[in-house]
């Protein structure tokens, strides 16, 4: 039964005051969730709560108990409510609400528990109930309404078992030590979470995971090393009189003591200096910063410190020590400030290993993370002597101004630090790659097998099943998305298709796969797996266009002269059957073998034979052709080891394929932006500011090139004349450092930008996107949509055309997407280390970068990138090297080091440290006596831009895609990777509105 409750309020306008009246259902209908109970209408199929003990019995009760959690118990202990222990748990509609509110993450770890029958975790409406239900009167807040809320739903649910001599308690758990207060004064039994998990028998391994919002620290009575943070209100202030700025929080990977701030406000990027003006931000957090006067500017060390050497148990700050002060040039100073309040953290779970207090039988330790750009964390445990082997999860609770790092909890174990399989795993969440199995709601979405083609799928699909159509791919290729034609017309023209896996057939909107899909956005390339976007049956079997079946597909067919020309274009959904699937070299080796005739070496020579031309034109209109070392693994088909390393090779046909998917690509981008101009999903690539170009002409400079970066087509045709005949690797090292100056590429809707910003500056086009890999891709899923309306294929539906769903699904494809590059290139440094294990070897190298007290070198073989330290403080050497900082050079006696200079280095793996291995590099020539500080981490590539030139193929052995370490070098150069790094923190918002664009837009006002 319902009875409405009528509740009215005066709501002030424009126009008047207005009364405004709501009316809100209340039932006594609504069940308890208790076996236990004969008084509520019983529904079987949702009795969840029962009157067995937990999984651990409490010492503060004798008999069967249940609880009710207030919303920061769930928010704070999520990670100790997900183990098995907790059970019979009532969970309010108030609190499910809040916490869908506060924290999406939490709220699906919520969703979860509730979900699962074995848990028991009821779900109770009390919002609903006419006995649970409660007004907020005048001047009460939002939440000490919802306060009252919870602790009426215990109240009730106790006072309900005892009117039917029920003996089961309801206790409420809250850490709001007002909140228990009044509930003590209401008779409801209540504790504090760390009260309950004491209370548990067997169960002390939980208190490791409690969430250590606060606790006392040793030497508590010392002065606070960091200064207050300021209050919400006087940051609103602040931004609102102009006196603060706010932006995203960049922690350097070189330097713990530095980090930008990516301001909207400003065209620079503000640096952070010293630990005080760090102020406890953690990279990615959105800070406030006060910016010092322009006397107090500086630029960024020259110097890479990782961290500190030692511990130091009295958490002195000593900044001199290890963060030198230099006069800084005028023309090198960047805006400078500090950082006085944190407006939204975004913390996250972070993998590592232990650092064990030397104390013996001390409960505190050291969490150091993984990513070095974040802190270390101090955490309690006794399972210390267990954990300190293995990697582990732990979380951030927060940062008193009195510890030098933060405070956190231990989440879970991960596995043996070393292990391929642990290392994987964590290369995995830190890169927050979703990498579970999908689920059985997902699955249940898959169509059924054997699935076969029928007459009415051929009835509304062009069938073009004659047509001599074939796939060319990387070897070991599954996901086979793209397959091409290539025939002479009648009119002595060309007929050209290139025909994509029709996924979205598969994948209907709205479904449970599709939310998945979307969420995953991408698939993962790791060296030995493949994480998968869409399940296996359709990734590597009804979606890819494998040899010799008919295939569902999308394809996009030219009619083309024979000098490139498209006379026509069409658009159809069809039914193809590929005549082979080919590697890259079997097509080469058709194309190159004159006996070959048939129809299948005739299209590929068609192809290929436009492709040349078709890239000469690109060419011509400024597209850049760019350069990054790249490798192959070849592992064992067993073990997934490494056992050889390659550089990759491209043959024509790796160029042939990319040409024709970059014209499907603007073709496309084309005709839904004529159908769609406010909704079309595109990819564009923004052109760099000139500062980002500063390392670029300083390097081509001291080697006697002009590089003239006005445009892009000025910047290729400089490039191209940039030639050492003595050192033949000189124009791709160039190329190289190029790549480094670019913006990330990104997807946006056409109806959130300008259309000159369209631009896609890498591949000198006005308009681009992503069609042909769908099967990899959800941003192609989107476009094929689309371009199915424009053709008359499929019906429309609202997602479809709101743009603004459509811009928060492009901000999560390019995070994903960024992520998953990320991890691939984790994944071949993992690799590369267990390549080299007991491995020592000379390799040729060169000098990309000269830095004051190192060498960054590159083995063009390995795409390895490492720092050869040439000083150090805690080492001494006989030799002394002497720093030009205006011709970037290092010079001892007559042997002097540049940017591009050949040398020799002996590579070895360094496993001392177990947390982050390394590569040493160690100089072998040109030899210099006495010289013997080795070198420090030379990692394959953690981070780096995205190729510009639109890598179209992934394979799974081998990750095909630039795999650079972007590693600063001046402060024009750290600049350049300040504005890359924001492309990966910033929200899509910021990206689509960069300083460029803005720029652009200002120029065109003047």
């Amino acid at each position: 039964m319902s009875a409405p409750l009528v509740t009215s309020f005066y709501r002030k306008t424009r126009n008047g005051i207005f009364k405004v009246v709501r009316e809100h259902y209340l039932r006594d209908d609504i069940w308890c969730g208790s076996e236990a109970c004969n008084k509520c209408g019983r529904n079987p199929k949702t009795i969840l709560l029962d009157d067995e003990n937990p999984g651990s019995k409490s010492k503060l009760f004798k008999g069967p108990y249940y609880l009710v959690l207030d919303t920061n118990i769930i928010l704070n202990q999520i990670h100790v409510l997900e183990e098995n222990i907790f059970c019979n748990v009532i969970i309010s509609q108030i609190v499910l609400n809040e916490v869908k509110h506060r924290s999406s993450n939490v709220y699906k770890k919520l969703e979860e528990l509730i979900g699962d029958p074995s848990r028991k975790f009821y779900y109770f409406m009390n919002e609903h109930h006419k006995d649970t239900y409660v007004t907020r009167v005048p001047g009460e807040t939002v939440n000490d309404r919802n306060d009252k809320a919870i602790r009426a739903v215990a109240q009730w649910y106790n006072s309900h078992f005892k009117s039917q001599d029920i003996n089961i308690k309801t206790i409420l758990l809250t850490d709001d030590v007002g909140n228990k207060q009044k509930a003590k004064d209401e008779g409801i039994p209540v504790y504090s979470m760390k009260d309950y998990v004491d209370s548990l028998e067997n169960a002390g391994f939980l208190i490791d995971k409690l969430a250590k919002i606060e606790y006392a620290l040793d030497g508590d009575n010392r002065p606070p090393l960091f200064p207050c943070h300021l209050s919400p209100g006087q940051i609103h202030d602040g931004i609102k009189s102009g006196k603060l700025l706010q932006g995203s929080f960049i922690a350097s990977r070189e330097n713990f003591l530095e980090g930008t701030v990516n301001c909207e406000s400003l065209d620079k990027f503000i640096l952070i200096q010293g630990r005080e003006a760090l102020n406890r931000a953690i990279d990615g957090d959105t800070v406030a910063i006060e910016l010092l006067p322009e006397d107090q500017w500086s630029a960024p060390s020259d110097l890479v410190l990782l961290d500190e050497t030692e511990e130091d148990p009295g958490d002195t700050l000593d900044e001199d020590a290890v963060l030198e002060k230099i006069t800084v040039p005028e023309a090198e100073k960047q805006p400078t400030g500090r950082i006085v309040g944190i407006i939204r953290r975004k913390w996250r779970q972070y993998c590592g290993i232990i650092q064990k207090n030397p104390l013996k039988d001390n409960t505190r330790h050291l969490f150091v993370p993984a990513e070095r750009k974040i802190p270390k964390v101090r955490i309690e445990t006794r399972q210390a002597e267990t954990l300190c082997h293995q990697r582990i999860i732990v979380a951030i609770d927060s940062w008193p101004r009195n510890s030098r790092y933060p405070l956190g909890h231990f989440v879970r174990a991960l596995g043996k630090i070393g292990d391929k399989d642990t290392e994987n795993e964590v290369l995995l969440i830190e890169h927050d790659i979703p990498h579970s199995r999908f689920s059985d709601e997902v699955l249940s979405f898959l169509p059924k097998l054997p699935w076969v083609i029928t007459d009415l799928d051929v009835a509304q699909r062009r069938d073009l099943r004659h047509i001599d159509v074939c796939s060319v791919d990387p070897p070991g290729c599954t996901d086979i998305d793209d397959a091409l034609h290539c025939r002479d017309l009648d009119n002595g023209n060309l007929e050209v298709g290139v025909h994509i896996a029709d996924v979205s057939h598969f994948i209907r909107p709205g479904t449970a796969l599709d939310k998945e899909a979307s969420l995953r956005a991408t698939t993962v390339y790791l060296v030995d797996k493949r994480i998968d976007m869409v399940p296996e049956l359709l990734s590597s079997n009804l979606c890819s266009l494998r040899g010799g079946e008919e295939r569902f597909a999308f394809s996009c067919i030219w009619e083309i002269d024979h000098e490139a020309n498209i006379v026509s274009t069409d658009y159809c959904k069809s039914i193809i059957r590929s005549r082979a699937a080919m590697t890259y070299e079997e097509a080469q080796l058709r194309i190159d073998d004159k006996t070959q005739n048939d129809s299948l070496a005739k299209s590929l020579r068609g192809l290929n034979d436009l492709a040349k031309k078709l890239k000469k034109k690109r060419l011509a209109n400024g597209a850049l052709v760019l350069a990054s070392p790249e490798i192959r693994f070849q592992v064992d088909s067993e073990t997934h080891d490494p056992i050889d390393v390659q550089a990759k090779q491209m043959r024509d046909t790796n160029s042939m394929v990319e040409e024709f998917m970059l014209l499907a690509n603007i073709s496309v981008a084309k005709r839904i932006v004529e159908e769609f101009p406010e909704c079309a999903m595109l990819r564009r690539h923004p052109e760099p500011p000139q500062v980002n170009f500063d390392p670029l002409i300083k390097a081509g400079k001291h080697q006697g090139f002009e590089i003239d970066t006005s445009n892009g087509k000025a910047l290729a045709k400089s490039l191209e004349a940039a030639v050492k005949d003595d050192n033949p690797y000189f124009n791709t090292m160039l190329k190289i450092l190029a790549t480094r100056c670019m913006m990330q590429a990104v997807y946006f809707t056409s109806g959130m930008v300008q259309e000159a910003e369209f631009y896609h500056y890498g591949l000198a086009c006005p308009i681009y996107t992503h069609f042909t890999s769908p099967i990899r891709r959800y941003a192609d899923v989107i476009v094929h949509r689309l371009l199915a309306v424009c053709v008359g294929a499929d019906a429309t539906f609202p997602d479809l055309l709101d743009k603004k769903r459509s811009h928060a699904l492009c901000h999560n494809l390019n995070y994903r997407n960024r992520m998953a590059q990320y991890a691939g290139r984790a994944s071949v440094a993992l690799n590369t280390h267990l390549f080299f294990r007991n491995k020592i070897q000379d390799e040729e190298g060169y000098i990309l970068f000269v830095r004051k007290n190192a060498l960054q070198i590159l083995i063009p073989k390995f795409g390895l990138e490492g720092t050869l330290y040439l000083s150090r403080k805690d080492e001494k050497s006989a030799v002394t090297f002497i720093y030009d900082a205006e011709e970037h050079t290092q010079r001892w006696n007559d042997v002097t080091f540049r940017s591009f200079d050949q040398v020799t280095v002996q590579l070895s793996l360094d496993r001392t440290n177990v947390q982050h291995e390394k590569l040493v590099f160690k100089l072998v020539k040109p030899e210099i006596p006495g010289f013997s500080v080795p070198a420090c981490s030379a990692t394959p590539n953690e981070r780096n831009v995205e190729d510009v030139t639109e890598e179209i193929k992934l394979e799974s052995v081998t990750l095909e895609e630039p795999m650079i370490t972007d590693k600063p070098v001046t402060a024009a150069k750290r600049k350049s990777d300040s504005f890359e790094e924001a492309q990966k923190s910033t929200p899509e918002a910021e990206q689509v509105k960069n300083k460029t664009s803005r720029n652009r837009r200002k120029k065109r006002k003047n």
